[in-house]
């Protein structure tokens, strides 16, 4: 009775996985209502510094060099010990669309990325806004382009990819798919009209939609989800859309050790406890039918007939595969599928560690 049981359950995860994969490839339909605009709406790019001169100076060139009409470049430069505007002097001289915006901190604000990308977007001389960090690399000249296509009247948020920088390790594919997933997440829910998140070096939005809410001052305190938090505020149904054009996307450098990027995952799953009860229950479902299906599917296999579990357990991951698959070659991460069973179970050891460490911490607090 109690395997019957069981393997009913098996049924009802396995189910939902697939539900979710479904609903995932929504991101690979293109919207029929989705009209790309012809108009070149001035820009103003907010790049946020904060001691990383030397990466902004290898990105600038890039930046400036962006083929569209009318943009500016605004270098919020958050209190540095060096001096960024000697570093850049020569396309300061160069460049009269380049700006920089020196964060004097103060005691209520000291340090704080909100805090000195709101001195940027007052700063802006253009209503429409494009987001980026000095550290992260624009892959193409036609970035504000693409990241702009999808401004109009209604649309007044777009999100767009942003990718992890390859090498050749384990850990590095385990990161690139766990960004991946997040990406896969990030868009398919935006389809059905619940975003949630928003990667902050790869964001537009109009000053509108940002002082509707009044910036970042419900979150200021808390030191992450500038993107996240910002989108739970300001997204509705009607004024967010997305990107997914190759050169619109941007790449970052991927953590170098499993101590950084656990404490990067830990940072970011505590964001979760700010979201909206829809988009929390959504991800909360995902994430534990994801580890009931492997745990009640082993044990179905070994203790239940295998010849009705092993064809539940294959169609799952054909489902997967195919959704995943094309997903992650549209987002150009695609030798991340050669790996993905082993990838997945790594990722769910993990989260369950994410899981421990989050009660060890809050009982030591």
């Amino acid at each position: 009775m109690f395997l019957t049981v069981l393997f009913y359950v098996f049924v009802v995860v396995a189910g939902i996985q697939i539900i979710y994969y479904l609903l995932f490839s929504s991101i690979l339909v293109k919207n029929k209502k989705e009209v790309i605009t012809t108009t070149e709406y001035p820009i103003s790019v907010i790049v946020y510094n904060k001691n990383n001169e030397d990466y902004l100076r290898n990105n600038l060139s890039v930046l400036l060099n962006q083929e569209y009409s009318k943009f500016e470049i605004l270098i919020v430069d958050s209190g540095t010990d060096s001096y960024t505007k000697e570093l850049i002097a020569d396309f300061l001289i160069k460049y009269n669309n380049l700006k920089i915006i020196k964060v004097e901190n103060n005691e209520a604000f000291w340090g704080n990325k909100k805090y000195a990308l709101t001195l940027g977007i007052k700063a802006a001389q253009y209503d429409h806004l494009l987001f980026t960090n000095a550290k992260t690399k624009i892959l193409s000249k036609d970035w504000i382009t693409k990241m702009s296509s999808n401004f109009s009247k209604s649309k007044t948020i777009n999100i767009g990819y942003q990718k992890l920088s390859k090498n050749d390790s384990f850990l590095n594919l385990l990161v690139r798919f766990e960004n991946l997933i997040t990406g896969i997440q990030c868009f398919s829910f935006i389809k059905i009209n619940s975003p949630f998140m928003a990667f902050g070096d790869n964001l537009a939005f109009n000053k509108k939609a940002f002082f509707d809410v009044k910036g970042f001052i419900d979150h200021i305190k808390i030191p992450n989800g500038v993107g996240d938090l910002f989108i739970r505020d300001a997204a509705t149904k009607k004024n967010i859309t997305h990107t997914l054009s190759a050169k619109s996307f941007v790449e970052n450098d991927a953590p170098n050790s499993m101590s950084s990027w656990f404490a990067s995952l830990k940072s970011t799953k505590s964001l979760q406890k700010h979201y909206k009860i829809k988009q929390r229950i959504l991800l909360y479902t995902f994430s534990v039918t994801k580890l009931l299906f492997y745990l009640f599917g082993i044990i179905s296999l070994f203790f239940f007939s295998w010849k009705i579990t092993l064809p539940i357990v294959l169609f799952y991951f054909l489902i997967q595969f195919v959704v995943i698959g094309l997903t992650a070659k549209k987002l150009n991460d695609f030798d991340v599928i050669f790996f993905l069973p082993i990838l997945e179970i790594s990722l769910i050891l993990i989260q369950i560690s994410i899981f421990i460490a989050k009660l060890f911490s809050k009982a030591n607090r």
